[in-house]
């Protein structure tokens, strides 16, 4: 057994674990590490390897979803990319107030998967009610006419949800768990900004701007 000179949950310990596993293993193989460092090290690892694999397939998933739904390939990419852009405007923002205003002592290392499923599936579910709105709309009136005719009509629906919906996860915030009050602010911002920004402006604004290409393949992408 051996006492290390770290706090035992400290970023130093867990390198010590690391440099330890490294130059030990080399000599003798079937060394195995204990204790509450090497669990968060195994831990973390995990978590990586679990993003690595999870978020493509959800994403893999959710385009094929998209693309059927609204027989294009354009515009189940455009969602996908402002999708993303959103949750990792919402990470980085929950990581500045984490670490520089609240001073949190650390993260749960699923934190960040459980946000992304989370948001991911949230922010597509408000795109669908939209897009699904402007394909009908444009369709009949055009893109411009289409588009704003579309956004009129869902607005106030989806920014109501969205409201009501980063309220109830804000919430959570009261629990004294790390965990939940982090997952709680992610989620609770993440969907006030995809309702008040991405679906309000960023999606419409990128409709307008790209047109009819938006919904290449099918016949609306081709016309003039």
């Amino acid at each position: 057994q051996a006492t290390l000179t770290d706090p035992a949950s400290s970023l130093e310990a867990r390198q010590t674990i690391e440099r330890l596993r490294h130059s030990v293993q080399q000599k003798y193989g079937g060394t195995l590490f204990g204790g509450t460092a090497a669990i968060q090290v195994d831990t973390n690892a995990a978590a990586t390897r679990d993003l690595e694999v999870i978020l493509p397939l959800i994403l893999g998933a959710i385009t094929i979803v998209l693309m059927l739904l609204l027989r294009s390939i354009v515009a189940p990419l455009v969602l996908l990319v402002t999708t993303v852009v959103s949750f990792g405007a919402s990470l980085g923002i929950a990581a500045i107030m984490f670490n520089h205003v609240w001073h949190f002592p650390g993260a749960d290392p699923s934190v960040v998967i459980f946000g992304f499923v989370f948001l991911v599936a949230l922010g597509i579910d408000y795109n669908i009610f939209l897009m699904t709105r402007v394909r009908e709309e444009t369709a009949k009136h055009g893109v411009r006419s289409g588009t704003l005719k579309a956004l009129v009509v869902t607005g106030g629906v989806i920014t109501s949800a969205g409201i009501v919906l980063a309220a109830t996860f804000a919430a959570l915030y009261v629990i004294p768990i790390l965990f939940l009050a982090q997952i709680a602010f992610i989620v609770a911002f993440g969907v006030l900004l995809d309702t008040l920004i991405v679906r309000s402006l960023l999606v419409p604004s990128l409709a307008l701007e790209i047109g009819t290409p938006m919904w290449w393949p099918s016949k609306l992408g081709k016309k003039s």
